[in-house]
């Protein structure tokens, strides 16, 4: 046996195996592509004005305990932009975000829950097949072995693309699409074609997949970077977000400088937020945003000593040693976040062919178990 049909062999083995999961997170993967664009779309309608109220926004304070006056539950979350036509959001888990004029502290309404449903379903069904409590751990192993199933796939099959014979006929025959074709030929040429023109986004998005999902992948990161690992957190983006508010009263005095004092730290800010969670310790975490809102590399996280309002570090995006660095770029370009929208564009288009390479690898593979069963069904030639 060559080594090309080893590897093909090998190929289909991976593909049939894995194919249904790698399936369901590439259209999982195709919906998820304008997460954040469609959330905002969806909660557009929630705007203020300064001449409708006072001349500038009312105190963090002071928002906050019109909010709880109003829904004593404490919010997870707030958030505030640089546009003064903004509304101010206190989150209340995933699911819930209450929108807020900032001028006269009056409630607006509540953020598209159906639209934040769907997405946390999506994304369920991306990281772990939409199972629930200690479901989740085998799903994750599952998915994760799929992913290094897909990370086998996309390898081999960049190599199985080459074509025997480099002529123009030859190349064409399995870089462009081509019309009139049916059956075989046809998913043949879908499938070769798909894997040539995704191959690098792929790429990238399958293999920081891997990293997300085992530490030995993580660690490597680190390693090819010369830097020393950490700890390990498992599943895509840190594991999954749970919702609800904290547990237990959160002293909230002294918001109203040290959110001043983090406007003053960062000149052309656009958005500040601040997880009301971790009030209750020495430092306050402030992540501010100096760009749209979608591109992770504008984002710095800011700690202020809650006594006295002194910055105790500033961490940019990217900020620590090569490995954190590039493990970050890795998890942003996974979603295609760290370009932008062009970014979960291709990342979009790579996850829809991904899921037509699935389509028509299926079909493939299946056309030949039904010949393959043909054969061995088929009458033996009678003897003269």
């Amino acid at each position: 046996m060559t080594i090309r049909k080893a590897v093909f062999w090998l190929h289909l083995a991976a593909g049939v195996t894995g194919g249904a999961v790698i399936l369901v997170m590439s259209i999982t993967g195709v919906l998820l592509m304008y997460e954040k664009q469609v959330t905002d779309w969806a909660d557009r309608g929630y705007r203020v004005s300064a001449s409708a109220g006072a001349a500038t926004r009312l105190p963090i304070e002071t928002l906050l305990s019109r909010v709880r006056s109003l829904r004593p539950a404490l919010p997870a979350a707030v958030a505030l932009k640089a546009d003064g036509s903004e509304p101010a959001a206190f989150s209340y888990g995933r699911n819930s975000v209450l929108y807020v004029d900032p001028y006269t502290g009056s409630i607006l309404g509540e953020g598209s829950k159906s639209v934040r449903a769907f997405f946390q379903a999506t994304t369920s069904w991306h990281r772990w097949l939409a199972q629930e409590g200690s479901g989740r751990a085998t799903a994750r192993a599952v998915t994760g072995a799929c992913n290094l199933a897909f990370l086998f796939l996309t390898l081999s099959g960049a190599y199985l693309w080459l074509p025997r014979r480099w002529s123009w006929s030859g190349v064409r025959a399995v870089a462009l699409f081509r019309g009139g074709l049916k059956g075989k030929a046809r998913d043949f040429n879908w499938h070769n074609v798909a894997g040539l023109w995704c191959l690098v986004p792929l790429l990238v998005i399958v293999a920081s997949g891997v990293v997300m999902s085992y530490p030995w992948a993580n660690a490597l990161v680190y390693k090819l970077a010369g830097s020393a690992p950490p700890a390990f957190i498992g599943g895509v983006g840190g594991g999954p977000r749970t919702g609800g508010p904290p547990r237990g009263e959160i002293d909230t005095s002294g918001l109203n400088e040290l959110w001043a004092r983090a406007e003053s730290e960062t000149p052309g800010w656009q958005s500040i937020s601040l997880r009301l969670s971790g009030l209750n310790g020495r430092g306050t975490v402030f992540t501010i945003d100096r760009g749209d809102g979608y591109k992770p590399q504008t984002r710095d996280t800011l700690t202020l000593d809650r006594r006295t309002g002194a910055v105790i570090r500033r961490e940019p995006f990217g900020s620590g040693d090569a490995g954190r660095r590039l493990r970050l770029w890795l998890r942003f370009a996974h979603t295609g976040e760290y370009y932008g929208a062009v970014g979960q564009t291709v990342a979009g288009i790579a996850s829809a062919g991904a899921a037509l390479l699935v389509w028509t690898g299926l079909s493939l593979a299946l056309r030949r178990f039904s010949r393959w069963r043909e054969r061995r069904t088929a009458p033996a030639p009678a003897e003269i």
